[in-house]
């Protein structure tokens, strides 16, 4: 199977300017990301997506191959992940490049335990599954069971359609969030369905201790002080 990493990286960061190659201890933050690649063994090419030729500089320094620069309307806040992966495809393909999966790699979550990105690939290649991503269980008091919202006259009701309440957080079932750090999608389904979940669904669950998803500059703050802890 010839799988491509795609490791977006514009320049446009308002929560933390600069964000990609801001340093984080030490070293610019998309480092962490391409390093993290770079251990793989099952990934064919790493490609760094940028609107930037200093991001791209510094990824190619960085070990990443950056093909192209991104076009400026796929680098603006309201520009879609999806959209980015297919303008990457569909680049790539103009080139000969042809690949079976891609694993989408955030350069925001930074932190991904060695051999991480080979686990996730090899669970995702025993499936027949579309697509495979990496989650985070949901803490019990916000397991959608317990989540109420209102109808329109303002009556809440459990957001599954439950008609009763699970009295005890031992009997609800397991419920998951994207923790954002690994999306694994066949190309097939990126293309045609325009998406990175398709119809079927499989997972892996991330270490919580090293989740940060860095979107503000609280958020930086806290990946400065898990830097300390864990590394």
């Amino acid at each position: 199977m010839k799988i491509l990493s795609i490791i977006p990286a514009r320049s446009g960061s308002r929560g933390v300017p600069g964000k990609n190659t801001k340093l984080l201890g030490g070293k610019p933050l998309i480092a962490y990301t391409i390093e993290s690649a770079k251990q793989s063994k099952w990934l064919t090419d790493i490609v760094v997506s940028t609107d930037s030729e200093s991001i791209a500089t510094l990824a190619r320094e960085h070990g990443a191959v950056v093909p192209f620069i991104r076009p400026a309307e796929l680098a603006t806040d309201s520009a879609k992940s999806i959209d980015v992966v297919v303008h990457t495809l569909t680049e790539l393909q103009n080139q000969n490049k042809l690949y079976d999966a891609v694993v989408l790699l955030q350069p925001t979550n930074p932190f991904r335990p060695a051999g991480f990105i080979d686990e996730a690939i090899e669970r995702f290649s025993k499936t027949t599954c579309d697509a495979l991503v990496s989650v985070l269980p949901v803490p019990h008091e916000y397991n959608p069971h317990w989540v109420f919202e209102p109808d329109a006259n303002g009556y809440l009701h459990i957001a599954t359609g439950d008609t009763t309440i699970i009295p005890r957080r031992q009997e609800l079932p397991k419920a998951y969030f994207r923790d954002g750090s690994i999306y694994i999608t066949r190309t097939d389904v990126l293309l045609s369905q325009k998406s990175f979940f398709g119809k079927t669904l499989s997972y892996i669950e991330a270490n919580p201790d090293l989740h940060i998803n860095i979107d503000t500059l609280e958020d930086w703050e806290r990946a400065e002080q898990l830097i300390k802890i864990v590394f």
